[in-house]
């Protein structure tokens, strides 16, 4: 079966750090552009950090200079570092993969950001 499994998240308070995993099941992502979304309740999901099969990165405003996304060939996982974090970088995280016309997501990690 061809899962994409996020990990990491949880209750951390304003300041802190939280480092996401995305882990692919079932298959490869080698080849796999891979992003991670965030939906806060009440919003649209939004677009956190991308990172293609070739290891060119990107990042949303809002995230820039405190997230790092990096991806392990050997683990077949794609990581979200994100520091300093605020009340605003609430939300369910989601990994995304998309290699031609598939598109698979995960089904979510919870972050929490108390003040």
């Amino acid at each position: 079966e061809v899962q994409l499994v996020e990990s990491g998240g949880g209750l951390v308070q304003a300041g802190g750090s939280l480092r996401l995993s995305c882990a692919a099941s079932g298959f490869t992502f080698d080849d796999f552009n891979i992003g991670w979304f965030r939906q806060a309740p009440g919003n649209e999901r939004e677009l956190v950090a991308t990172i293609t099969a070739g290891g060119q990165t990107n990042y949303a405003g809002s995230v820039k200079g405190r997230a790092t996304i990096s991806r392990s060939i050997a683990k077949n996982t794609v990581d979200l570092q994100m520091n300093s974090l605020n009340p605003d970088d609430k939300g369910v995280y989601y990994c995304n993969g998309a290699l031609g016309g598939y598109v698979t997501w995960g089904q979510g990690t919870q972050v929490t950001v108390f003040s």
